[in-house]
């Protein structure tokens, strides 16, 4: 006796290679043929409506950025071929960045489902790629009113920008990896291994300042002292003077981290260091002396950015922790924003509507672009390694410098009205 059977085919939640292709000449077939759709997020925006409340509260990062949405299919019903049913439906892209196109590759077209770009959101564009750095680039300067940006990088190699044209007009060569690159007035200072080094842009001047002990990682300047954070955990520090031997004079050496001080910040009367024994220490400007030591985070903290009243800092923790003062004078968490990834850096700056725009680099790859106080996402910068430095610029510029040596420039679409301190 012949039997029948009957075989019931089941649809795996995978979209059909073939298809995508246009050639699959299965019916029916086991795999969709249309794009596999994406899961939808949520946002409560708790802040939106005031500034950071000064009860604790901590958000993990589910917030809805701002992009366009993009039509795709998605199947109800049928197995494909004439017949097959179809519903449009407005769903949110995927928000990372394809990986085969990055390496100009993919051969999905319009029809992936990643993004083809390094950047989305809206309000801002790129202007330039600078590619001639071998390595990572651990610092950018862009002097008001210049026609020239400084980069530096672990290559041993401070290259200075023509921002005419977009070409490398000078390249000093140090023989030692650059690890850390700020501006002030007219001076360039270059952490390198024990040692700083100071550039006059304006009289061609230049000497050396010794006194840290390994990599010096970050730097910065309050009350006219060049503050310089090393490997051993001291930050050095070097006063502004008239005398005719040095503009600057070794005034203290600040000591308490356990280990290596990774990032340094000025707010108000205090220095603020972060270092990757987990801590923020809060430093007198005036005496020097450590005033309190701050640890609600569980990894090396790696950026702080003193904004308005509030003090921001970032961890390998994957969280960012909003400080503020107390009546006690001492500083507590009043707002944790929790990542996916590690943070690297954080900037700051105000876009073209003079709303204050908070810049976040990941260990993803990713730059992350907030608007504060809510978090709300604005946007995101994708590059093909991590974006270790972040640097402001005037008249809504901003760049960013990865791993590869890249230096992008980017400029928000109007000049932003108010330019943050």
């Amino acid at each position: 006796m012949d039997m029948k059977v009957a075989r019931r085919t089941e649809r795996i939640g995978t979209t059909c290679v073939y298809w995508l292709a246009g050639r699959c000449n299965r019916k029916p077939c086991k795999f969709l043929h249309g794009e596999t759709p994406l899961p939808s997020t949520s946002y409560h925006n708790a802040y939106a409506a005031h500034p950071y409340p000064r009860k604790r509260h901590s958000s993990s990062e589910n917030t809805t950025p701002k992009y366009n949405s993009k039509t795709v299919l998605i199947r109800k019903n049928g197995y494909g071929g004439d017949g097959t049913r179809v519903t449009e439906a407005s769903q949110k892209p995927s928000l990372t960045i394809c990986r085969y196109w990055m390496d100009g590759n993919c051969v999905h077209g319009d029809k992936c489902r990643h993004l083809h770009s390094w950047f989305y959101g809206d309000g801002f564009s790129t202007l330039a790629k600078l590619q001639e750095h071998e390595k990572v680039v651990t610092g950018i300067a862009f002097p008001h009113g210049s026609d020239k940006l400084y980069s530096g990088s672990t290559d041993g190699t401070i290259r200075i920008w023509d921002c005419h044209t977009g070409h490398c007009a000078n390249v000093i060569n140090l023989g030692t990896e650059v690890t850390s690159l700020i501006l002030e007035g007219p001076w360039i200072f270059v952490g390198l291994q024990n040692a700083v080094k100071a550039w006059n842009i304006q009289t061609a001047s230049e000497l050396t300042l010794d006194g840290p002990k390994g990599r010096v990682l970050a730097m910065t300047v309050g009350n006219d002292t060049l503050f310089a954070a090393a490997e051993d955990g001291v930050i050095s520090a070097w006063r502004g003077s008239s005398s005719s031997k040095s503009p600057f004079e070794p005034v203290a050496s600040l000591s308490g981290h356990t280990n290596a001080v990774a990032c340094l910040a000025v707010g108000g009367k205090m220095l603020f260091s972060g270092s990757m024994d987990q801590s923020i220490r809060v430093w007198d400007l005036d005496t020097l002396e450590c005033k309190m030591t701050l640890n609600e985070h569980t990894d090396k903290v790696t950026s702080l950015i003193c904004w308005d009243h509030y003090l921001l800092s970032s961890s390998s923790d994957c969280t960012i922790k909003v400080w503020v003062a107390t009546e006690e004078g001492t500083l507590e968490v009043t707002y944790t924003h929790t990542l996916e990834s590690g943070v690297l850096a954080l900037c700051g700056m105000t876009d073209a509507e003079a709303k204050p725009i908070l810049f976040c680099s990941c260990r993803d790859n990713s730059v992350r672009l907030y608007e504060l106080p809510s978090f709300l996402e604005r946007g995101r910068l994708f590059a093909k390694r991590e974006v270790r430095s972040i640097e402001i610029g005037s008249g809504g510029l901003f760049f960013t410098g990865d791993g590869t040596g890249l230096v992008m420039v980017w400029k928000w679409l109007e000049e932003p009205k108010v330019t943050p301190s």
